[in-house]
């Protein structure tokens, strides 16, 4: 990685621990004097789960897909979101052809059968069906995959990204995942389909006294899916990541949005991108759907990074 690149995402990483803090002092200076609220328990909250709330009735899970689209999904891991997603999809996506969907893996089939024995089994359903399964596909080198050129597809999906390196030191860690994302969000900008920017929704303003506009708003879920998007709409990628340290410090939305410049002459910029929306990803919505760590003896993600807060997807299109 050059120096110059190191050093501006450095600078993004300490200015994201600079506001992260901001944030948490002005919480703690709000809550200071606030007397506790003493309520009737009654029988019905007594029925709810500790630590859960009720969702809003007027509340929707995003679905970010049309049966019509062409999908392709890296990084799959054992090849469960792609079968939630054909076999077994949530509403509104029984039509989609599993002809539409090319889904691939980094490793090698043999080591992601040994490292996911599940993956097998579910590797074969999914040709069965017709959908398309590939191995060893590297997420930041898409254009050196045989049969990828002239390709396009409407959306390109990477569920919860990781470079793998077992680094220990966060700051590096935090360095070398910031490459993986901006490497590929290059290299996935040359397999998107071109067209109008796709109608999601209007992001809510914020107040003059908030983060800056280059931030994403956490609150900004929309209800609805993708029905008003037109059909030739440009091509999309959705990241999704948990929404609390260390992966908050990537700073996803900025490396998207303001990429830094890179510092070998050998290397393209990277093509800035819009952010459309982010909402909150429901795993249970995909049904049989199972996370999987980059390593596999951490298959069942056995460890405290990342506990609490939410899984949240991030949907951008390549800037005009």
């Amino acid at each position: 990685m050059g120096k110059g690149l190191k050093a501006a995402l450095k600078s993004q990483q300490s200015r994201l621990k600079a506001k992260e803090k901001a944030q948490a002092a002005a919480h703690a200076i709000s809550l200071k004097g606030k007397k506790p609220q003493t309520e009737p328990i009654s029988n019905s909250s007594k029925s709810k789960p500790k630590g859960k709330e009720a969702p809003l009735s007027n509340q929707r899970p995003t679905i970010p897909f049309q049966p019509t689209d062409k999908i392709l999904l890296v990084g799959e891991g054992n090849f469960s979101f792609a079968r939630a997603l054909i076999v077994q999809p949530p509403s509104g996506l029984e039509n989609l052809p599993p002809t539409n969907v090319t889904a691939t893996a980094y490793d090698a089939e043999q080591e992601c059968y040994d490292k996911y024995p599940e993956a097998e089994e579910i590797v074969m359903e999914l040709r069965s069906r017709g959908a398309e399964v590939l191995f060893r596909v590297d997420a930041t080198k898409l254009e050196k995959v045989p049969g990828f050129k002239g390709r396009k597809w409407d959306r390109i999906v990477w569920n919860f990204p990781h470079a793998g390196k077992g680094i220990t030191d966060q700051d590096r860690n935090i360095l070398s995942n910031q490459v993986l994302i901006l490497d590929f969000l290059r290299s996935a900008s040359k397999f998107l389909k071109s067209g109008p920017v796709p109608l999601v929704h209007k992001p809510k303003r914020k107040k003059a006294t908030e983060v800056d506009e280059d931030e994403m708003d956490p609150d900004s879920d929309e209800p609805s899916n993708r029905a008003s998007t037109p059909v030739a709409a440009r091509g999309t990628i959705l990241i999704t990541l948990r929404n609390v340290p260390p992966y908050t410090l990537w700073g996803l939305p900025r490396l998207a949005k303001k990429p830094p410049q890179p510092t070998s002459a050998n290397k393209h910029p990277n093509p800035p991108y819009t952010q459309l929306r982010s909402f909150v990803f429901h795993r249970d919505l995909w049904a049989g759907y199972e996370h999987r760590m980059t390593k596999g003896e951490r298959a069942h993600g056995a460890g405290k990074t990342g506990e609490g807060g939410e899984d949240r997807t991030w949907e951008f299109c390549l800037r005009d």
